[in-house]
């Protein structure tokens, strides 16, 4: 038995084993190489992130998926080289939104280099992948574009904030399916594709892998109250610094207002005020942590992940499935 890449996965089938070891190698080797260019100073932007490590989440969903087919087809580490390369050009880019300074436990590119170049750098790795995506094939570059059309469109819609009479969880959830799930399920799907399994086996991994991504979010959003930040890798309690209201965050509001508690409604009076004040910021995360919205949004967590596993019972039983369990069991853990 092996732990598999930085997530923890246990993999207990030496050729499975052997067979993600290799591509995951595979894979770094192709985002260096993906990430170099004949400016040194973009090289160094570049490869800032890849170089930091990560759970290469994605890229081992799409290995995994192409257990489902041909594993070794010469299109499966070059997609997963695909969607790593486009989840960390996001990050570029929302470090900036966030005004973020740690990524992956180091000073985040515009915290380095200034808006500006963090953006640019994004783009840039936007492009290498479209490069990369151009050798697998159009249904391959549709696919991605619509999930890369997803993703943007949960963005703004988190930024837009939900409509009126609209239920604020119900619409960050919606978010998350976009902003989230959209990419992690494409993984799944591009997975299977280059391996050339059964389009019934493709539909399965791509309804697994958002409901997966959705669940990973969720942990996230846990971590960043809960965590500090040499678990989460970034600044505890970022997303409450910029005011982005995360699932414990919507259910502490909802607790407020259906149970009228002096101090649930004390605790929003705070998150509503100015959370880059070192002292209130970190009161809030003191109390968000020891509140039972913090537990609710861990039960979610759990049903989303516990929704990715049932949807993997039309699949062959085998090590390749156990394993895509397993990345539920993983990002179930993630989130305490």
């Amino acid at each position: 038995m092996t732990v598999v890449g930085p997530l923890g996965l246990t993999v207990r089938d030496q050729t499975l084993e052997a067979d993600a070891l290799a591509g995951l190698a595979a894979v770094e080797e192709g985002l260096l190489e993906a990430t170099k260019s004949d400016v040194p100073f973009i090289t160094e932007a570049a490869q800032h992130l890849v170089r930091a490590g990560g759970k290469r989440f994605r890229p081992l969903l799409v290995l995994l998926a192409a257990q489902f087919g041909d594993p070794h087809a010469p299109g499966v580490v070059p997609s997963a080289v695909v969607v790593e390369l486009t989840h960390l050009a996001t990050l570029y880019h929302d470090d900036v939104m966030d005004e973020a300074d740690v990524r992956r436990g180091v000073p985040s590119a515009n915290n380095r280099w200034g808006n500006s170049l963090a953006v640019l750098t994004g783009d840039f790795l936007f492009a290498r992948a479209s490069h990369i995506l151009a050798d697998l094939g159009p249904e391959a570059v549709r696919v991605q574009a619509e999930a890369f059309e997803r993703l943007v469109t949960g963005q703004i819609l988190e930024t837009a904030g939900p409509r009126d009479g609209r239920d604020p969880v119900e619409h960050y959830l919606d978010v998350l399916a976009g902003k989230t799930g959209s990419l992690v399920a494409v993984s799944g799907r591009l997975g299977a594709m280059m391996a050339g399994a059964d389009e019934s086996v493709i539909s399965v991994l791509t309804q697994y892998g958002e409901r997966l991504g959705i669940a990973f979010q969720l942990a996230d959003d846990v971590l960043d109250i809960a965590s500090d930040s040499h678990e989460s890798g970034k600044t505890p309690g970022t997303d409450l610094r910029e005011g982005i209201a995360t699932l414990p965050v919507l259910h502490l509001r909802a607790q407020a207002q259906a149970s009228g508690s002096a101090a649930d409604r004390e605790l929003c009076a705070l998150l509503e005020g100015d959370l880059t004040d070192d002292a209130r910021h970190a009161e809030v995360l003191l109390r968000l942590r020891a509140h039972p919205a913090l537990e609710q949004a861990r039960r979610d967590t759990l049903r989303y992940a516990a929704e990715a596993r049932a949807m993997l019972a039309p699949l062959p039983t085998g090590a390749a499935r156990s394993a895509l369990e397993g990345l539920c069991d993983a990002v179930v853990h993630r989130a305490g």
